[in-house]
């Protein structure tokens, strides 16, 4: 109520002082054009006058001058006329002059000059012109004709001015008031109110903490604090109560608040994480800059470790708005809304990111871990800029670590093979891992790379080295053992090299779990009708539906999956009309040759798939999605479909398989999974088959289909208990667990503790 009283009061002072500065410059102009005007009238009337006067005048006939004026008399606004001789005495005058003004001495100061003026003079509360013209005798000046007009007209004109508006202010300002109420009742009053109930059942539990925001709503930043304050809140408390029950059935499952006070206890010194892709990229909009959160698992896991120590995430900045978004020193604090780490970002040329990136790392290393099939390219001058970017990373990294002490640095993926050893090399004191998400290949596979030795050897500058499955820690050391002068500790897992011992630990990189459980599928539409609106968002009706994620890449066998749904329609004749395909391909690398090719195949594929089955507008076989796609957006992807299929070539997990299994919290849907990917290590029950096998692939298509219900649903209740209890936070505080514990001065393996996955 006293916010609108004062805005009520601000408005009325504000239209009223603005109306009167108006106002008065009005009143003021209006009245000096009627002064003008009366100037000019009274000049033209005196001259015009001084013609038939000057004759009487100059033969002193008083009486003709007399008969002269009083015929003007009754002139409108005329108060009179009179005559004056060169001692200012009155010759002739109106006979009513008397009774309307006393006229002033005569200024015979000025008609000596020999010309008319006038002037505004006030006499017995009455505004009067008065205007003086000089009459001659013999050449000199020796009288005076002088016209006077009532003037008062023009101070009632001014009032009325003023009446009038007095009369608008009085109705503007009611307007205004009533228009005021009105708006801030509407956009301020009713949307205060709602989201003052909403946080009063927010806190009673009745609520839930995501609600849609208007996006031009003036209020929509304060909204969206106060949102964040509430899903903090209510993430919290949906925290403090799984801890709770987690205490009450004795069960060990990682949340972030768990992870975070694991971390803060075992952490000594500043944790740093390297990887080529940034946590959040600033785009250029328009004259806007917006943040967005790479689509990526790794975001997911390490930024709990990050915001839990106050760590610091090294990264290539890839936005190209990124330079305008940091401070002096390349960093930036973040998240946007939270800040609770530091984000430092890297520059690379171009030539450097097409040489390391694009060239040594993608065309080299990829298809070499890969077993795809896709035969890897070694330059020189990719190898030369894959040295110089770990060089720089590894400067940035030293650069940030000045004065740490017991500092903790986990290297992500392939991209930096090298900077252990680099980091190690001029920091012992520090402890260094390095995760691999792709997978290692045997030996011979290995043996490929003109600089197997190189990468090995700035590996194994790690204390610890960690891979998705033990399989690829079997390969690592085996490759090790068969290529450098080392000793390789299979009892332990451990190489010691130059006197440094690194450790080989599996580690299965999962998912947030608790993520996909923010919004039950209860609250939501039904499996078949989100599944419905979803086809018909893309014009096509059928009953069920197979989804696939990936990026589009030669590993994930897209195209063997897309030629299983042909011979699926082609042995079940039944289906045809009936099951879709959604496949949703994320562009990936396209200034690779083969990534480029790869893409127009798919796209083809697709087509020819549809034009050999689809016979009416209604219905086709297979939809191809070829963007980026949010998590937000795919979710619903994941809840409609009766069948997800995961058909890698060669995975070192993949995370697709997992995110299917946590989105089904309806216990729905069947999972197809390659069995050339880490994920059949841990998800036993999915459909497991060989991508290559077209016929299997097609016959587990139907099985997924025709599953009976119970089957399937214990099926998907055993993997969502598997992913849940092994999930990202148990995956990150295991992996730095692990490295924290890892004794630096060691030189013999058999002193190490033997940890393991599943022992944390």
């Amino acid at each position: 109520m006293r916010l609108g009283l004062r805005l009520i009061l601000s408005l009325v002072v504000g239209i009223t002082l603005v109306t009167y500065f108006i106002s008065r410059s009005q009143v003021r102009s209006e009245k000096e054009g009627l002064r003008s005007d009366l100037e000019r009238r009274a000049e033209v009337f005196a001259e015009s006058l001084q013609e038939i006067v000057q004759p009487a005048f100059d033969h002193d006939s008083r009486a003709e001058l007399r008969r002269i004026v009083n015929r003007f008399e009754n002139r409108q606004r005329l108060a009179g006329v009179a005559v004056y001789d060169s001692q200012g005495s009155v010759l002739a005058e109106s006979a009513t002059l008397e009774d309307r003004v006393t006229p002033p001495p005569v200024p015979f100061d000025r008609l000596k000059q020999d010309q008319g003026f006038g002037e505004f003079f006030h006499r017995d509360g009455k505004a009067v012109h008065v205007y003086y013209l000089p009459l001659h005798k013999d050449g000199s000046v020796e009288g005076a004709l002088a016209i006077f007009d009532d003037a008062s007209y023009i101070e009632a004109q001014s009032k009325s001015i003023w009446r009038e508006t007095i009369w608008h202010v009085i109705a503007q300002v009611l307007l205004v008031v009533f228009v005021t109420l009105l708006i801030v009742r509407w956009t301020v009053v009713l949307p205060m109110s709602r989201m003052s109930q909403w946080i009063k059942d927010l806190r009673s539990g009745k609520a839930h903490p995501r609600v849609k925001l208007p996006k031009d709503d003036f209020l929509a930043p304060f909204s969206e604090e106060v949102v964040n304050l509430a899903r903090s809140l209510h993430e919290a408390r949906a925290a403090a109560a799984e801890e709770a029950r987690l205490r009450e059935t004795g069960e060990s499952l990682w949340t972030p608040e768990r992870l975070r006070v694991s971390l803060q206890s075992k952490l000594h010194g500043s944790l740093f994480v390297v990887s080529n892709r940034e946590p959040y990229v600033h785009t250029q909009r328009g004259k806007n800059i917006e943040v967005s959160v790479p689509a990526s698992g790794l975001v997911t896991a390490l930024e709990p470790v990050l915001c839990a120590c106050n760590g610091t995430w090294i990264a290539f900045g890839s936005g190209d708005a990124d330079r305008a978004t940091v401070g002096e020193h390349d960093r930036l604090r973040v998240p946007p809304d939270k800040p609770e780490y530091t984000l430092r970002r890297v520059w690379l040329t171009k030539e450097e990111e097409q040489g390391y990136y694009y060239g040594f790392s993608n065309e080299g290393l990829w298809p070499l871990c890969h077993i795809a099939h896709t035969r890897p390219i070694f330059r020189v001058s990719d190898w030369q800029s894959y040295q110089d970017a770990n060089r720089k990373f590894a400067n940035v990294v030293l650069e940030e670590m000045e004065g740490s002490e017991q500092a903790l640095v986990l290297v992500q993926d392939y991209h930096f093979a090298l900077l252990p050893r680099m980091i190690k090399d001029a920091r012992p004191d520090v402890r260094v891992a390095i995760f691999w998400h792709i997978p290692w290949p045997n030996p011979e596979a290995f043996g490929i790379c003109p600089w197997q030795r190189e990468l090995l050897d700035g590996l194994l500058g790690a204390d610890l080295v960690a891979f998705h499955t033990q399989a690829h820690c079997n390969n690592f050391l085996e490759t090790v053992d068969a290529a450098l002068e080392s000793r390789v500790e299979w009892e332990h897992f451990s190489v010691k090299r130059r006197d440094h011992v690194t450790y080989v630990r599996p580690f299965p990189i999962s998912v947030d779990f608790r993520e996909a459980q923010l919004e039950p599928a209860f609250l939501g539409p039904s499996p078949y009708d989100l599944r419905a609106s979803l086809l018909k968002a893309h014009g096509v009706r059928a009953s069920f539906l197979g989804v696939g994620v990936d990026r589009v890449d030669y590993t994930k066998g897209i195209i063997e999956r897309f030629r299983a749904v042909e011979r699926f329609l082609e042995k079940w004749p039944s289906y045809v009309g009936r099951f879709t395909f959604v496949q949703i391909g994320a562009p990936s690398r396209t200034t690779i040759p083969r990534y480029h090719d790869l893409l127009s195949e798919v796209e083809s594929e697709a087509a020819r798939i549809n034009a050999r089955f689809a016979k009416n507008g209604s219905w086709k076989p297979m939809i191809l999605l070829t963007r980026h796609h949010s998590h937000e957006e795919i979710l619903p992807y994941y809840r409609a479909a009766d069948l997800c299929m995961v058909t890698s070539l060669h995975d070192g997990m993949n995370l697709v398989a997992k995110e299917f299994v946590a989105a089904r919290d309806d216990e729905e849907g069947a999972l197809i999974l390659s069995r050339f990917t880490g994920a059949t290590r841990e998800l036993r029950d999915a459909l497991v088959v060989n991508p290559y096998d077209t016929e299997q692939l097609a016959d587990a298509i139907r099985m997924a289909l025709e599953m009976d219900a119970e089957e399937r649903q214990s099926r998907m209740r055993r993997m969502r208990q598997i992913v849940k209890e092994h999930n990202v936070y148990r995956w990150a505080g295991s992996l730095i667990t692990e490295l924290s514990e890892i004794r630096i001065d060691e030189r013999e393996p058999e002193v190490a503790k033997a940890h393991s996955y599943g022992n944390v």
